[in-house]
């Protein structure tokens, strides 16, 4: 299956089924009095991180997610049942963010759960709007649509280290060794082109380790598609710095720069990560490296390939995992924003016409049976407490204009006659 890291997806919950207007009747007694019931709560999405995926691929195949719609209400006030809810199952450490850049839910442990739209609310039957002065309404409400609503997900890897280097630094190869990883390895540079992670078990302690792709200049913009890579060892609780002792053109302690000049560019708190230098290859090194290593105090020099100083260096990086954990408290935090803002009533022209726009008045009107004078009175009313009226007066409409709420029109009729003549 290829590994898939990012996708944009377009959810739609499912309609509030429709109350129903329906009135009981017996022998003798055509109508005798109100009985319909409410419509049924429509479905909703809900991303939900699961062990059992690792990619993305799935969602980006397929980027419109729908769920049911509630059924409508019926007589004897029978409510109609709830649209089902439509899981989506995402990999542990999905980053979850709105079309601008908001972030909303990062679904780190296995379970989390984010509702990325919420179902409709089901109408109300009939039955709901009597009153002792109103004994026969011939009104129910209309479902209320679902959220409707475009994401982005990008997966962001679980690990305890992330290892980061240029191309062909020995990466691949050193989590092969350390690991049940089979990367791709060749001597080529830009090997691998996907994130791998390896189980590493180095005494009692076992940690997670993330190989990414080699970096190049520029990582951080874009360049090689390393800010995708970068984002991949954004959770690691412990850097490795590995480079190539065996590429006799390049300057080992300025590689080491050069990274964390990319690292810090992309997310300046990587850099405050506990981190190890590593030195590759040493077994290709000329016999004068010896001043070389005495040059960067505190790198480890290794082989990947002969195994030399490979021990070292896992007993080192389980001791920082152990740390990191320690002070973390061992869990992992995961994040769920929840949004709940009405938006304030706004008024624009849009050509001849009035826009209306806001939740509450969008709402009211979807809910609302237009063919019925009933419902209709009873909307007027609503749309007065929200202050639309007092809305429209301020930008200047008039009586017989024509609003637009929704994807209904209708023509201006002011209660306070300020906005007549």
């Amino acid at each position: 299956m290829a590994f898939v890291d990012e996708a944009r997806i377009h959810v739609g919950a499912g309609k509030g089924g429709d109350g129903s207007a329906s009135f009981h009747h017996e022998p003798f007694k055509p109508k005798g009095g109100p009985d319909g019931g409410d419509g049924g709560e429509g479905g909703s999405i809900i991303l939900k991180a699961d062990r059992s995926v690792g990619t993305l691929l799935e969602l980006r195949d397929h980027p419109h997610v729908k769920a049911a719609p509630g059924e409508p209400g019926r007589k004897s006030r029978r409510h109609g049942a709830r649209g089902r809810d439509r899981v989506v199952l995402v990999p542990l450490g999905t980053v979850v963010n709105t079309d601008d850049g908001t972030l909303v839910a990062d679904l780190a442990l296995a379970g989390d759960e984010y509702v990325a739209a919420r179902g409709g609310r089901g109408g109300r039957g009939n039955v709901r709007f009597a009153t002792s002065t109103r004994r026969a309404p011939s009104f129910s409400e209309k479902g209320e649509p679902g959220e409707e609503r475009s994401l982005r997900l990008e997966l962001r890897l679980l690990a305890d280290v992330g290892l980061v280097g240029w191309p062909n630094a020995g990466k691949s190869t050193l989590i092969s060794r350390v690991s049940s990883a089979k990367p791709k390895i060749a001597d080529y540079p830009f090997t691998t082109l996907v994130p791998n992670l390896g189980v590493v078990k180095a005494g009692d302690e076992s940690f997670v380790m993330a190989d990414i792709p080699g970096l190049i200049p520029g990582a951080h913009e874009g360049k090689g598609l390393g800010d995708r890579f970068l984002r991949h060892i954004s959770r690691a609780a412990v850097l490795v710095y590995i480079v190539d002792l065996a590429a006799m053109d390049r300057d080992p302690a300025g590689d080491v720069d050069a990274l964390k000049l990319e690292l810090g560019n992309f997310d300046p708190g990587l850099l405050e990560r506990p981190s190890i230098v590593v030195l590759n290859k040493v077994d290709a090194f000329p016999d004068d490296g010896a001043e070389l290593l005495k040059a960067m105090p505190g790198a480890l020099a290794i082989s990947a390939v002969s195994g030399e100083g490979v021990d070292r260096l896992l007993t080192r990086l389980a001791a920082r995992v152990h740390e990191a954990r320690a002070a973390t408290g061992g869990e992992r935090a995961s994040f769920v924003r929840y949004i709940s803002r009405p938006e304030a009533v706004k008024v624009a022209r849009e050509g001849a016409a009035w826009r209306v726009s806001g939740s509450e008045p969008e709402r009211v009107v979807a809910i609302t049976d237009l063919d019925n004078d009933e419902a209709v009175a009873r909307l007027q009313k609503r749309l007065l407490r929200l202050g639309v009226e007092r809305a429209l007066e301020a930008a200047g409409a008039r009586a017989g204009d024509e609003v637009r709420i929704g994807d209904a029109q209708f023509d201006f009729e002011p209660e306070s006659g300020a906005a007549n003549g």
